[in-house]
């Protein structure tokens, strides 16, 4: 008995017997993440390279991501600047709490890798710490100005000011030196006065002492009008140079690496120099201008609005104008200069020097020898005209 085959329903003969055969469905796939195939090489990892597994991760997380055409940059745990604090005064911390340096791709940091906005698979925010203006300090910094103009126009005797200045010294340098051998002391110093400390300070020495070693060096070897304009551009002049560079100094270029011949420190920026200028300017043009008479009547000032330089001319709006371009050009450049590499510590290695103890001495005696050129200047062009 032959059985017939259903309709409808296709038998093994028939389906090999048929001159056209029906195409196969190729399965649809789904789409994958990228065109281009993931290919994973095998990497040797040793104690020596501790970066293989980092390596990997990066290249693997590079292709899911479609970061391919980016540049990482590779890790670097230590930072540019001490504390995590780049050179415009803007500090970048990663998720992890550690400092790190930007990175070129647009995303976060942790651990020192950057993966657009993904590490580890999870979302990390760059945390963008608000600049420090250190205001307790720029205060006390600032209000050394205004007593050095009271001590002068009160008619003052300069000599009782060093000496009182050396007998502070002299109980300043031991307790700092005690703060730096005795980790139980320091503890106690920082609680009461660590804010008015850098984070630097807190291992070196203060920069109270180098303020004071400056001061009483314009107190002594410059003239009293000479060292009161010295002590205001370190005391006013910095401020603002500090001030304006934490604000302004990320929109501005950074100063060229030397300055008429002058090295200058890397971290200084144009905002810092043009402040650290007119606030020197405007210091000096105001104190010949105003202050200096005030004092026994002009008598004992190395400038005056009528005589100029001492009788020797110069006097009236020129002269000060001159005075304030000089002062002001002063006041920058020495406030912008690398401590490492300038006056003595070209001859002799004393680490960095601090500009607390650089900016009254090159101030005053910049100032000095101006005043000493052209009182010298005026004299011999006028025994050349008679």
């Amino acid at each position: 008995m032959i059985r017939q085959p259903q309709q409808g329903t296709a038998t093994a003969q028939s389906h090999d017997s048929s001159p056209v055969a029906s195409p196969r469905r190729r399965p649809t796939r789904s789409p994958s993440l990228s065109s281009s195939s993931i290919t994973f090489t095998p990497a040797t990892l040793s104690v020596e390279n501790g970066k293989g597994v980092q390596d990997i991760t990066r290249k693997v997380i590079r292709q899911l991501e479609g970061l391919g055409h980016l540049e990482v940059q590779d890790m670097d745990t230590t930072p540019s600047t001490p504390y995590g604090e780049s050179e415009d005064g803007e500090s970048v911390a990663s998720a992890s709490g550690h400092s790190t340096r930007r990175s070129s791709v647009s995303g976060a940091h942790s651990n020192g890798h950057a993966t657009n906005g993904h590490t580890n698979g999870h979302a990390k925010a760059q945390a963008v710490e608000k600049v420090d203006y250190e205001i307790p300090r720029k205060l006390l910094h600032s209000s050394i100005g205004f007593l050095t103009l009271y001590l002068y126009i009160s008619e003052g005797d300069a000599r009782h000011v060093v000496l009182a200045l050396w007998s502070a010294l002299c109980v300043i340098y031991p307790t700092d030196v005690l703060r730096l051998r005795s980790r139980r002391f320091a503890k106690i110093y920082e609680k009461l006065l660590g804010f008015l400390m850098r984070a630097e300070e807190r291992h070196r020495i203060n920069g109270v002492i180098w303020y004071i070693l400056g001061v009483n060096f314009a107190l002594s070897c410059c003239p009293l009008d000479v060292a009161t304009v010295s002590v205001l551009i370190l005391s006013w002049a910095d401020t603002a140079a500090s001030t304006f560079g934490r604000m302004y100094g990320r929109r501005t270029p950074k100063l060229p690496a030397r300055l008429l011949g002058l090295p200058l420190a890397p971290r200084k920026s144009l905002a810092g120099f043009i402040a650290a200028s007119v606030t020197g300017a405007v210091c000096a043009m105001g104190f010949w201008a105003f202050i200096s008479p005030m004092r026994f009547g002009g008598r004992d000032a190395t400038w005056s609005w009528e005589g100029g330089v001492r009788g020797a001319g110069g006097g009236g709006p020129v002269g000060l104008l001159l005075i304030g371009v000089v002062a002001g050009l002063v006041s920058g450049i020495a406030e912008a200069l690398d401590g490492t590499r300038t006056l003595i510590s070209f001859f002799v290695d004393l680490g960095n020097l601090d500009d607390n103890l650089t900016l009254p001495i090159i101030s005053g005696t910049c100032l000095l020898g101006f005043f000493k050129l052209w009182e010298l200047g005026a004299s011999s062009f006028a025994s050349w005209l008679s």
